[in-house]
């Protein structure tokens, strides 16, 4: 009885964190709903410090994506299953919230398109169609490719990365368990969620934890690019009746003009909320104040002089 106990802890042990049993996952099935909800809820609360370590390599990652985003470059998640989805959902809302090209920011997902809603079977243990789609992307020294795979083992994942750098690529690895030395990468953003409250199932603290580091990858990349003005997604794309309200708001708010009046310089800037306010606080028309956009913040444009009008007399 106890040698197979022991083998049984010994077999447990060798497992990698996300896998194993987590201490309170035994009476799972016995206990209230009410007490369920509770348990998840603490392990939400323990994926957020999980997070807390890798802080400063992420501030280093999103420096390193705003630079290649500026200088033409994009930033390509690669991912399976829980990992690929959440890479997909990152890349997808980079345009509407920040006015980003769709090819600045772009994910893969093992088993394409069909596996956003459903599990392709084996497709995550494919290292040459991870390889391939870094190939068919057509990866360059400019680009930062980001593995995600909550296991830090998964073969696509892998073979993605080996390609991406070896074509020169920054390479980036999200994961919850410790990579294995075997793997090279230029930086490792690991969050130790450790065992879930059902087993292996990584779609549930790892992956609250994977989406935190990917909203602050991104957020923090647009907000070095200029994308974000006090607070507010002023290269908001307004494409919905809620967008169009939130982009004339944002207008009268940053320029104290009434709300007709801040419509009226919306309209006359296309519906961009930034143009808009370059129009405002340099007195200049639109095509000007786009040119001057080009090289000068939005921010430095809020301090600057505007030019005085010319009076007739002059």
């Amino acid at each position: 009885m106890g040698s197979r106990v022991g083998r049984s802890r010994s077999t447990r042990n060798a497992l990698p964190p996300t896998e194993q049993l987590h201490p309170l996952a035994e009476d799972l099935d016995l206990v209230s709903p009410e007490e369920v909800v509770r348990r998840l809820h603490r392990e939400d609360e323990a994926a957020v410090r999980a997070v807390r370590p890798a802080l400063k390599e992420v501030a280093r990652v999103a420096r390193a994506v705003a630079d290649a985003l500026q200088a033409g470059g994009r930033l390509l998640y690669m991912g399976a299953g829980t990992s690929g989805r959440l890479g997909v959902l990152d890349a997808s809302e980079c345009p509407p919230t920040f006015g980003a090209s769709p090819q600045q920011v772009q994910a893969v997902i093992a088993g394409g398109r069909r596996a956003v809603t459903h599990a392709v079977e084996g497709a995550e243990d494919d290292a040459e169609a991870g390889r391939a789609s870094v190939i068919r992307l057509r990866v360059n020294p400019r680009d930062v490719v980001c593995g995600i795979s909550a296991s830090a083992r998964t073969p696509f994942v892998r073979g993605a990365l080996d390609e991406a750098r070896q074509r020169g690529a920054r390479t980036v690895l999200v994961c919850c368990n410790p990579p294995d030395p075997e793997l090279s990468v230029d930086h490792v953003l690991l969050a130790r969620t450790g065992p879930e409250l059902v087993a292996g199932s990584t779609r549930l603290k790892a992956g609250t934890a994977t989406k935190l580091i990917l909203n602050a990858l991104t957020t923090t990349a647009f907000v070095t690019l200029g994308k974000v003005y006090r607070g507010r997604m002023v290269d908001v794309r307004p494409t919905n009746q809620k967008l169009r309200a939130r982009a004339a708001r944002m207008v009268a708010e940053l320029t104290d003009l009434t709300p007709p009046a801040a419509q009226r310089l919306l309209d006359a800037a296309g519906h961009e909320v930034k143009l808009a306010l370059a129009m405002h606080f340099t007195g200049l028309s639109a095509t000007e104040a786009r040119r001057h956009l080009e090289h000068t913040p939005l921010r430095a444009l809020s301090t600057a002089k505007r030019p005085r009008k010319r009076r007739s007399s002059d």
